[in-house]
């Protein structure tokens, strides 16, 4: 971002790869994207809530009431009667902003300072594929605790090494986090997303992770 706080974090496991929005914030990196290679993505609301929530099924857009305003299936991976994808244009913020035309085509636009960089997360998954595609792993309550808690032990830790090494500055606070909390923190979500848990519970683990 012009401020200085990093925006988009792209990674890549083996042959997946995973793009993440940050908000535009310098002593919280909240997260409000995450766009996977394997058809998997969801974006969020500025408080944490979810908006938008993709798989290689379909998707669905909540509104900030949680409340489903649509609800779509990908073309040519149902033989059943769905609703199509009417094209879907959100503002993550004044920088970000999400376009979703279909399944393989679904672009992430920064601009700022008169200058654009476009990331197209979009993938074609045929029936095939999807049909051997294991169900997402099943964690109870007690165990999705402790690994959010875990991560932000770990996060906590990391600040201060980082208040350590600048013990005379603001600078610290600027640091991101490693890249591998990060990632365990998002997945920490997804196993929430996938998990039969309360809406409550789910709300206070992304304030645990995100804090």
């Amino acid at each position: 971002y012009p401020s200085g706080n990093l925006a988009i974090i792209i990674t890549r496991e083996k042959d997946q790869h995973t793009l993440i929005v940050q908000e535009d914030e310098l002593k919280t990196a909240k997260i409000r994207a995450l766009f996977q290679s394997d058809g998997r993505s969801t974006c969020y609301y500025r408080n944490g809530d979810e908006w938008i929530n993709m798989s290689i099924h379909g998707g669905q857009y909540l509104d900030q009431a949680g409340n489903r305003v649509r609800r779509w299936m990908w073309l040519n991976l149902s033989p059943e009667p769905h609703v199509p994808l009417s094209p879907i244009f959100i503002s993550l913020n004044r920088h970000v902003g999400v376009r979703i035309l279909a399944q393989d085509k679904i672009f992430i636009s920064f601009l700022a300072m008169g200058r654009q960089a476009k990331f197209n997360m979009g993938t074609k998954v045929q029936v095939s594929a999807a049909s051997q595609l294991p169900p997402p792993a099943q964690l109870g309550e007690d165990e999705l605790l402790l690994l959010a808690f875990r991560v932000r032990i770990l996060q906590l830790f990391d600040r201060m090494r980082g208040c350590l090494n600048f013990p005379s500055t603001e600078q610290w606070n600027k640091i991101q986090p490693p890249m591998y909390l990060m990632t365990q923190a998002v997945k920490i979500l997804e196993l929430c997303m996938a998990a039969d848990i309360s809406d409550e519970l789910r709300s206070s683990i992304k304030a645990i992770v995100n804090a």
